[in-house]
């Protein structure tokens, strides 16, 4: 009975001077921890002053705003240096630790330890994997690291710019046909006929260090309305389509054509190139933009719409039909503006209608949108 209290006694003390040795690791390790966050904090908070200087600079125009970004970015590669230098020294007394735990001289614990793993805050985890070889005194051991902190373990951003970008487009204004050359004398109401568009396009960069010239391209449905003056309406005479007065006085009239195109445009982006981190960041409309080319498409549909009273009723018709309109049309386009916003011009050059004696091209302006 006494021999086995003293052996319980004796395995007591030996778990408790384990257990002591076990908390003086965590404690030296936990210590190590917070000198790196002490580091990062310290030099984190020196950029900060760094960097509001500079900008105190630039607001009182000691600087150019180029300039300024630039001693930004030497200063925070100045401080990461720092902090990783710092840094590599603490790690090696984290790895000194670990050593003379591996050698017994902080635990007399003897047995194998495959996996060991000690959590030494938020930031910081420490894994360290032991195996004794033929149960030789000294034993492998790998150490890692893991450390949360982005001012210690600094990633520079890589940027992989796109060369193509996509946009949804939306064009509205003002319609029109031009007769044999002449758009002075229009038959139509200005104000009243319209066009809108809409479409997706891709945006394609043709260079693959300059961000100057762009090719853009898609496709677009087109909406071309025009509405004709003087109680005019559009009669199909066999081949011929022309305006002639309505028998009774129209409240109303709308002519529509809707195509299916496809856009291709040389796209003039003068956004920049912007350097950053060594790299350089190909910017998109983001300054003033200059787009030439043109358009080819199909004719999808016609239609009429007339609303007039006979007897004090209200008559409402939509006549669809061909009209004698054109199967195809291709025409000449162009955009000047600032960011997603521009100035939009588009002009057909084949005839609206196929067979006409009178030869008239649709033309349009108005705004156009490109988000990107």
């Amino acid at each position: 009975m006494r021999n086995l209290f003293l052996n319980l006694l004796l395995f007591i003390l030996l778990f408790s001077t384990q257990l002591t040795a076990q908390e003086t690791f965590e404690t030296k390790a936990k210590a190590i921890a917070d000198k790196i966050e002490k580091i990062t904090r310290e030099e984190k908070n020196t950029l900060k002053k760094e960097i509001e200087e500079v900008n105190i600079q630039l607001e009182n125009k000691q600087l150019t705003k180029e300039q300024a970004d630039a001693k930004k970015q030497e200063l925070a590669q100045s401080r990461a240096m720092i902090i990783e230098t710092k840094i590599a020294e603490v790690q090696k007394e984290l790895k000194q630790l670990v050593q003379e735990k591996v050698d017994g001289k902080i635990s007399e614990n003897s047995s194998k330890i495959e996996f060991y793993e000690i959590d030494l805050g938020k930031k910081l985890v420490l894994k360290m994997e032991e195996s004794d070889n033929n149960q030789h005194k000294s034993a492998k051991n790998k150490l890692t690291l893991s450390v949360k902190n982005d001012s210690i373990k600094k990633k520079r951003k890589t940027y992989q710019e796109k060369r193509t970008t996509t946009q949804f487009v939306f064009a509205v204004g003002l319609n029109d046909l031009i007769t044999d050359g002449n758009i002075e004398d229009s038959d139509f109401e200005r104000i009243g006929s319209r066009f809108y568009e809409w479409g997706a396009t891709y945006k394609t960069r043709l260079f693959k260090n300059d961000n100057l010239l762009h090719l853009k391209y898609g496709f677009s449905v087109m909406y071309n309305n025009l509405r004709p003056k003087d109680n005019d309406y559009f009669v199909k005479n066999g081949e011929q389509t022309n305006l002639a007065v309505h028998p009774n006085q129209l409240k109303d009239v709308r002519f529509k054509n809707v195509y299916l195109a496809a856009p291709l445009h040389l796209e003039f982006d003068f956004s920049g190139n912007q350097s950053r981190y060594g790299n350089k960041k190909f910017r998109t409309q983001e300054s003033v933009r200059l787009g030439v080319g043109g358009y080819a498409g199909v004719h999808l549909k016609t239609k009429q719409m007339l609303r007039y009273e006979v007897d004090n009723l209200e008559i409402r018709q939509k006549i669809k039909g061909d009209y004698n309109a054109n199967d195809f049309i291709y025409g000449l386009s162009s955009y000047i503006g600032y960011k997603d916003t521009s100035l939009y011009l588009k002009y057909d050059l084949n005839p609206m209608f196929d067979n006409n004696s009178i030869k008239q091209q649709n033309v349009s302006l108005g705004i156009r949108f490109d988000w990107n």
